[in-house]
């Protein structure tokens, strides 16, 4: 089980991004998957918020080819796009 800190700091990374989009896509991500993490998992979440939004919405919307750091299963569930719920 991931460090607590360290997910609460993953948290409110992902859902303060700049951007509406990217807040709903990557902080949908997160609150959707982060209960089955490990470190494994958390350590690619972490590298990945280090990308810029404009990147990472275009990996997981299949716009650009994902660079092999980030390919895996990780990239291929955050690919579903099934986590994302826009209010009305």
């Amino acid at each position: 089980m991931p460090d607590p800190v360290r997910l609460a700091r993953a948290k409110f990374r992902a859902w303060h991004r700049g951007t509406r989009e990217a807040d709903f896509t990557i902080g949908g991500f997160f609150d959707r998957y982060h209960p089955t993490w490990g470190e494994a998992e958390l350590d690619w979440f972490e590298t990945l918020l280090d990308e810029d939004d404009v990147d990472v919405l275009a990996w997981a919307f299949s716009t650009a080819p994902v660079p092999d750091r980030y390919a895996g299963p990780q990239m291929a569930l955050m690919q579903r796009l099934d986590y994302v719920s826009i209010p009305r």
